[in-house]
């Protein structure tokens, strides 16, 4: 039997997050003490004790979500994965797990990708929309014909699994696709509570941005492969790797794609690491036969 760990992305977040981590083990005390000190702020206490409002700044929540991630992989794992993957966000926590990634370097990381999305969707208003009830290949048909017609940016950005796809681009472009979607038989188009046209074209000065910062960073070769969201297989070469994970921001999220890549290559058991259990309630529709776990 061959363990997948996978870690969630953004949307994860809930106040006293880690907190029982925290007050359970020294050693993830240590960890989040650490992670105060390289912040600059008390990140902790905002997991802990912080508000819903609070704890949606874009600043606060990716950083908070590695942090839950990671540290309960590190302190409450048998930490022996045979692959690992992570959505999103997560992609970051997952080169942790794997030792691509110091702690450290992964915080820091993650702390510059909130700090140039936010930028980005400062300086230009986009959002994403859930779609749920058609098939992929309509969507992207949808998205293209609109983008086509108007000039606008939308894309397929989360494919999460059979049936639920996440688009991604302009206001406008986004709300013409959902009244398309809707007339097309989606049981739902929702627009989503989100500042930007996160893994769109929208997002390339986030992009570049983060490019600099992780082209600072040596990716050691993993102790187990990863399976990333721009490309959905099995990744274990240090450059590729890095590549992989400079494209993430303007690429989809092929999550589908890759836990069943996972199940192909001997996943039987994934295991969630960090806040929440969404990524095992897509598991279970990608892969009806996985045995799903939490830890966090």
């Amino acid at each position: 039997m061959k363990q997948a760990y996978i870690f969630p992305g953004q949307g994860s977040q809930f106040s006293g997050m880690g907190k029982e981590l925290f007050e359970n083990n020294v050693e993830a005390e240590a960890y989040f003490e650490q992670a105060n000190e390289i912040l600059g702020f008390r990140i902790s206490d905002v997991m802990f004790d912080g508000t819903a409002e609070e704890l949606k700044q874009t600043k606060v929540t990716q950083p908070a979500i590695f942090l839950h991630s990671i540290i309960a992989f590190k302190c409450l794992a048998d930490r022996v994965p045979d692959m690992v993957a992570g959505h999103s966000l997560g992609e970051f926590s997952a080169l942790v797990a794997n030792e691509v990634l110091t702690f450290e370097e992964g915080l820091q990381l993650v702390a510059e990708r909130a700090r140039a999305m936010q930028v980005t969707c400062d300086a230009n208003p986009s959002t994403m929309a859930a779609v749920l009830g058609l098939a992929d290949e309509q969507v992207e048909d949808i998205c293209r014909q609109v983008q086509e017609e108007t000039g606008e940016v939308v894309v397929a950005a989360n494919y999460n699994c059979p049936g639920q796809l996440v688009i991604s681009g302009s206001l406008t472009g986004i709300d013409l696709a959902c009244e398309r979607l809707k007339a097309a038989g989606a049981k739902r188009a929702l627009v989503l509570p989100v500042g930007g046209a996160f893994h769109s074209p929208l997002m390339a000065k986030s992009r570049a941005r983060l490019e600099a910062a992780i082209r600072q960073v040596s990716f050691r070769p993993p102790s187990c492969p990863i399976y990333q969201n721009a490309v959905a297989q099995k990744v274990e070469d240090p450059a590729h790797i890095q590549l992989n994970l400079i494209n993430q921001l303007t690429s989809p999220v092929r999550w589908t794609q890759s836990v069943q890549a996972m199940w192909a290559d001997g996943a039987t058991r994934f295991i969630e690491s960090g806040p929440g259990k969404v990524l095992q309630g897509l598991v279970r529709k990608i892969c009806p036969d996985a045995e799903t776990a939490g830890i966090g």
